[in-house]
């Protein structure tokens, strides 16, 4: 299966995949599509076997904090 990149307009917000390939970027809006960066882990959607009970939607601790 091909790697796929994810693209988003820069003007309208739409959204699109494309191989990653080639060399096509998808155009939009008259202009060509901006790549997107894949999601850090920690703004990653939760699923249900990584929720937490007592999750109060506080921003994850990714360690940097020094303690």
């Amino acid at each position: 299966m091909a790697e796929q990149k994810n693209y988003e307009c820069v003007d309208c917000g739409n959204q699109a995949q494309a191989s990653a390939d080639g060399d096509q970027v998808p155009e939009c809006c008259g202009k060509q599509m901006q790549e997107q960066e894949p999601l850090n882990v920690c703004v990653a959607p939760a699923g249900p076997e990584h929720s937490r009970f007592d999750d109060l939607g506080e921003p994850c601790d990714d360690g940097r904090s020094g303690s």
